[in-house]
């Protein structure tokens, strides 16, 4: 497993951090998340072309760079470390992964070239009417020419040039293809708690689509999704924890800074070691989503302490900060935001372990 990123993958960390400290700072994003679109379409142009950002785990064959999941990982932690709304993760990390996980070679040559390019944005229909990825009881179904049915929470679903649409057959679960414009469907955004992700409810009435594959891993597809989320969390981790350190030094109090302060120093020190074992885990996932290994414990893992440690992180750095940090003008309230909202997203970590207790009981 890779946990640290090799000298080319720092390059291209470095780039993205030089590209995003000038192009996405704060008052950039709270522009781009009250956007009609929802993120800086002039932004995500230079991150597809000029650096390549979404083609890198695509295979050549399909347009893309060829390198792997690890690296689109280390995208979207700097991607969550500056609170970039982007489509990112709803296209480049989630569906463009389940199209690849078909194994349909037709779809990868149809859809991955125009992700890969940055020309087409995708999102993933996965969720039941709960809001929860349960294969056994999804919102959409096919019946042999049509889809049917609703799904909410899904990211970018009011934009997506194309969805992708897992949905109940009479032989098992299906991989369907939907044009965004095609009859029969609706969509209806609806609010989220961090306001720099877009979500959606998708109605399909009668809608016309086409099968990607004939097998679907469902467990694999919802751990690759939860496993991206997981780079969201620790980047937004890292940075509101290095925010808190910055801010303790220049914040003073009877006449000393904050930081000073044992029992403050003494919480920082906790912060980051959740902060570094959240990490550690969040990367042996994408290692594992990389190298095509088993992700049924890995992915459970990382995703349960990514988002307890992110949820814990925040809520100190709110505390540490004091007064300020509920303020709009301050972006604390955007990370734990941001962390609560993951927490809960492709399953809480409450859900994971129950879920995890009976696969090994059974």
């Amino acid at each position: 497993m890779q946990f640290d990123p090799t000298e080319e993958q720092e390059e291209l960390v470095g780039m993205l951090r030089d590209l995003l400290s000038s192009r996405s700072d704060s008052a950039a994003v709270h522009r781009a998340m009250e956007s009609e679109s929802g993120y800086n379409a002039d932004l995500w142009r230079v991150l597809c072309e000029e650096i390549g950002a979404a083609s890198l785990a695509i295979p050549e064959e399909f347009g893309g760079a060829g390198f792997t999941a690890f690296e689109t990982h280390l995208v979207l932690e700097e991607l969550g470390a500056a609170m970039t709304p982007s489509p990112y993760l709803g296209t480049v990390a989630i569906a463009a992964h389940a199209v690849l996980a078909s194994g349909d070679t037709d779809a990868c040559e149809r859809l991955l070239p125009g992700i890969a390019a940055g020309e087409t944005t995708a999102a993933l229909v996965w969720a039941d009417a709960r809001g929860r990825f349960d294969a056994s009881r999804l919102g959409v179904s096919f019946d042999g020419a049509a889809l049917s049915g609703t799904a909410p929470l899904v990211i970018d679903g009011s934009t997506a040039d194309v969805l992708l649409v897992l949905a109940e057959t009479p032989d098992g679960v299906g991989l369907f293809e939907v044009a965004g414009d095609a009859t029969g469907v609706t969509r209806v955004a609806t609010p989220a708690m961090d306001t720099t992700l877009r979500f959606a409810q998708l109605t399909f009435d009668s809608a016309a689509a086409v099968r990607i594959g004939t097998a679907v891993d469902t467990d694999r597809i919802r751990d690759i999704a939860a496993t991206a989320v997981t780079a969201l969390q620790i980047g937004g981790a890292r940075r509101i924890l290095d925010l808190t350190v910055e801010y303790s030094k220049q914040r003073v109090q009877f006449g000393r800074q904050i930081g000073s302060f044992q029992a403050l120093k003494h919480r920082m020190a906790d912060m980051h070691l959740l902060v570094e074992t959240a990490t550690t885990a969040s990367r042996a996932a994408a290692s594992a989503v990389a190298d095509g290994s088993d992700l049924t414990f890995v992915a459970a893992l990382a995703k349960t302490w990514a988002s307890d440690a992110f949820s814990t992180v925040s809520g100190e750095a709110v505390q540490l900060h004091g007064g300020i940090a509920i303020t709009w003008e301050h972006d604390a309230h955007l990370y734990f935001k941001r962390a609560h909202a993951t927490r809960e997203l492709f399953g809480s970590p409450e859900t994971i372990r129950a879920r995890e207790a009976e696969r090994l009981l059974a």
